[in-house]
């Protein structure tokens, strides 16, 4: 490892060992993740998602350009929820491995965390242990906000109805747990999602706005910096979604684990002031059990 990526990662380790730094997971992220019946893994990106959605099927050119487009063209023609199903038949009713990534980010026990899927891994792995979820919302009405906030008991199960799960209000809100952050919706507790054109254009605009994130979280966030594991940004809808989340980031503000990054990737990393380490989460995983190892010496 050359001397500059082990000197980061030992700063992101120690600066997740002091809740400085914010875990954002990315599609990349749940690599390695099958379904143990018949090996398939996981659809995360947008070209797997695309695809199962479509029953293996391509769509055309200007539809797989990204998942969000191809899913506005299935709500216009079969409504909005068969997308809904698609995504609950994906990762609520179908039993996925468990992820070491998941796994070990769980067991850091870190104050607020990002998931940017739409799987229930993290949730499952965080599931001995009381905690407050964010789920974003879109296009709903009687309310100003674009979230939901569940929290959960720590009763170690979540299953296929989300056990354990209660809404709550804001005003309800246990500080001291720590929170997870579906931005782009999950099926448990109950199904929202972020999916479709429409649904991003709406959630953007209330992030923008200011509604789309909770006030103790944006009391929180202040001076955070990120590890975004996983993410690609070569997407609009994933880059607009990342710079409001980070709002109010720490400068610099953090790190992104990508083996390869284009010119527009590494433009928009240097804009957000974020240090881009051609490594994987894989990478830091080993670096992580290295450390352990060298400390249980």
């Amino acid at each position: 490892m050359p001397t500059d990526t082990a000197q980061s990662f030992a700063d992101i380790l120690a600066g997740l060992a002091d809740g400085s730094v914010v875990p954002y997971l990315g599609c990349h992220a749940l690599a390695g993740v099958i379904n143990p019946a018949n090996g398939q893994a996981i659809p995360a990106d947008s070209d797997s998602l695309i695809l199962a959605m479509n029953d293996g099927r391509p769509m055309a050119p200007k539809l797989m350009y990204e998942f969000p487009r191809a899913a506005m063209n299935i709500e216009l023609k079969k409504g909005r929820s068969a997308v809904t199903k698609f995504l609950d038949r994906t990762y609520r009713d179908t039993t996925w491995t468990t992820s070491p990534l998941h796994t070990w980010l769980a067991e850091q026990h870190l104050p607020y965390v990002i998931d940017s899927n739409r799987d229930t891994l993290l949730q499952q792995a965080y599931a001995d242990r009381a905690h407050t979820l964010i789920v974003g919302l879109s296009r709903i009405g009687g309310t100003d906000f674009r979230f939901k906030l569940y929290q959960h008991d720590g009763g170690g199960k979540i299953g296929k109805l989300g056990d354990g799960y209660k809404a709550i209000d804001q005003a309800d809100v246990d500080v001291t747990l720590p929170v997870l952050f579906k931005p782009l919706g999950t099926p448990l507790p109950e199904s929202h999602y972020i999916a479709s054109d429409a649904d991003f254009v709406d959630y953007v605009t209330e992030l923008m706005g200011g509604f789309g994130i909770p006030a103790f979280v944006k009391r929180m966030r202040q001076g955070k910096r990120y590890l975004l594991l996983g993410l690609p940004l070569n997407r609009d809808t994933e880059r607009m979604v990342l710079s409001d989340i980070q709002f109010g980031a720490a400068r610099p503000a953090g790190w992104a684990l990508m083996p390869t990054a284009n010119d527009k990737e590494k433009r928009f990393l240097t804009k957000l002031g974020i240090e881009l380490i051609a490594a994987s989460s894989a990478d830091l995983l080993a670096a992580a059990q290295a450390e352990a190892e060298l400390e249980a010496a």
